[in-house]
């Protein structure tokens, strides 16, 4: 076949990929998703509330334009690139992907467009209310590391952990934190087109590669009987009245403090040891 006619072979092959899977594969936790991902990673990583861990990784583009490099290169990576943001749970399911990002922003500028929390501002999340340390919390967290804000629904290691709780905690952390990037990992290592530079020439058509491996990586998931959730059981449409404030509430930081306190008194209390690393 000639290289046009493989092009456009890939192209209607991944839309419809897209079209055909995209409300199963692609979709945002429900109700019951919610309650089957606590479970897991409360039993795997002592972490009640844990949704997920949250990361960005980069998309090399090959033939990306001359006149938009400079938006879409970064001076620790060189080659021009598209960030990919996503939440991967112990399973490795890809549960929330954002892509289309140029290259040269951080991950902080990644969140602030992002529509991660688009269904809890407009009133369509379901409800996923936890209990830490006899204490009751809203809505799920999500693992970051240092770079993400103090919010209400991430938690972060302490940077300089003291005690042997918090040590222990920040080890735990950093170990359920790599769930993320081991999705990154095996996203690429099985989709070379996404390990490779791509050599798409418009973000459209790489958008729909992208989303599309997105897809196949998740319905491997379920064919191989790994996935923590693997049927989809759609929540009725519903709408909550959303409170004004609920930006604050999601930015704050006390929040965070007071769930990571609590997290760490958790995981103390279950006397969880690590071996030093400081230590021969």
């Amino acid at each position: 076949m000639s290289e046009r006619t493989s092009r456009e072979c890939l192209q209607f092959f991944c839309n419809a990929v897209i079209k055909l899977y995209s409300n199963e594969f692609l979709r945002k936790p429900t109700s019951h998703d919610i309650s089957r991902i606590y479970a897991a990673h409360e039993a795997r990583w002592h972490f009640p509330g844990m949704l997920g861990s949250i990361d960005c990784t980069h998309i090399e583009w090959k033939n990306c334009p001359r006149e938009l490099r400079g938006a879409y290169v970064r001076g620790d990576i060189k080659r021009p690139t598209i960030i990919l943001e996503a939440v991967a749970s112990n399973d490795l399911w890809i549960w929330h992907s954002y892509f289309g990002v140029p290259g040269s922003n951080n991950d902080i500028n990644v969140l602030h467009t992002s529509p991660l929390f688009q269904s809890v501002t407009d009133g369509t999340a379901p409800s996923s209310p936890f209990y830490v340390n006899g204490r009751h919390y809203v809505r799920g967290f999500y693992l970051v590391d240092g770079i993400y804000p103090s919010w209400s629904v991430f938690v972060k290691a302490p940077s300089f952990p003291v005690e042997a709780k918090e040590k222990a905690f920040k080890k735990l952390q950093e170990s359920a934190r790599k769930d993320v990037e081991r999705a990154f990992g095996v996203l690429k290592g099985r989709w070379g087109i996404l390990h490779r530079p791509v050599r798409s020439m418009t973000k459209k058509a790489i958008h729909s590669i992208v989303y599309a491996c997105i897809i196949l990586h998740n319905m491997l998931i379920k064919h191989d009987g790994r996935a923590i959730s693997p049927d989809w059981v759609p929540d009725p449409p519903t709408q909550v009245q959303v409170p004004q404030d609920i930006h604050l509430q999601l930015r704050n930081e006390e929040t965070h403090f007071r769930l990571r306190y609590d997290l760490i008194e958790l995981v103390g209390s279950l006397g969880l040891e690590f071996p030093d690393s400081d230590e021969e």
